[in-house]
């Protein structure tokens, strides 16, 4: 069992000692955890998404209107257990969980949420909708994103094919299997994975350990009520230690911009 899951267990045994501790009444009257698509969907999170739409002027912060739309879609990283070469582990793991936002002029944004020991938490508001539409291009499939070159993929079975240009030119336009694929980032990042020496000496513009998150001060932080959009790093909170190992400052999010509260 891995780290991530035996954290999960603990934390589940905790809930229900904790739960168990309190009257039955009590019990009954604790609120629901946010589900993803509630803590998106939430008053706090449509507000800062108005002020996300309105930062450049393209439309007032009033006639933003902006809503959410659709189901929130698991994201998928690059697994450093795969680049480590270990046996019967998924090409990808989750890190986060992403919903699309579209303002009354038609741009949209992606929700990133995680979820917390009281739900489900907005944790960063990005441009464009890269994550939910590359879900939907992967028609079912194990969709996942290659972090140091901003690449997005599909595996179906032992076939790993690309879904934009940056995959195009990593395993060409008809993709590669998986085995392939493997050797590939094995090249490219075995040495690089956490703990390496590479990754303690911090080199190469911004590999290494992440600062810590700064977020903004937003409405129901913790409630589920408003996103805590992160300023420091796209990635932050979301437990992507290969994302900031793997790729620099820049190519963290060639496209995406980050805003913290006015």
């Amino acid at each position: 069992m891995n780290a991530r899951a035996t954290g999960a267990g603990l934390l589940t045994t905790a809930a229900l000692v904790l739960l168990g501790a309190l009257p039955a009444d009590a019990a009954e009257s604790l609120p629901p955890a946010p589900t993803p698509e509630q803590a998106a969907s939430a008053p706090g999170t449509l507000e800062t998404l108005s002020r996300f739409f309105a930062r450049d002027g393209a439309v007032a912060r009033s006639a933003a209107a902006p809503r959410v739309e659709g189901r929130s879609v698991p994201v998928r990283i690059l697994s450093p257990d795969f680049v480590a070469g270990k046996p019967g582990v998924p090409v990808a793991r989750v890190e986060f969980r992403a919903s699309r936002a579209v303002s009354s002029d038609g741009r949209k944004a992606s929700l990133w949420t995680v979820e917390q020991p009281g739900g489900w938490q907005v944790v960063n508001i990005a441009t464009g909708d890269d994550e939910i539409r590359y879900a939907e291009l992967g028609g079912g499939g194990l969709v996942f994103r290659e972090p140091q070159i901003d690449a997005w993929y599909v595996q179906k079975g032992a076939k790993v094919l690309p879904l934009d240009e940056d995959a195009v030119r990593a395993v060409g336009r008809n993709g590669t299997s998986l085995a392939a694929y493997r050797d590939r980032v094995v090249r490219a990042y075995g040495d690089k994975l956490p703990g390496s020496a590479y990754a303690r000496k911090g080199a190469a513009g911004g590999y290494g350990e992440p600062r810590a998150a700064e977020p903004a001060a937003a409405p129901g932080r913790g409630s589920g009520d408003g996103p805590a959009v992160t300023v420091a790093s796209t990635t932050a909170g979301v437990g992507a230690g290969l994302a900031l190992l793997l790729m620099s400052a820049a190519a963290i999010r060639r496209r995406r911009a980050t805003t913290r509260e006015p």
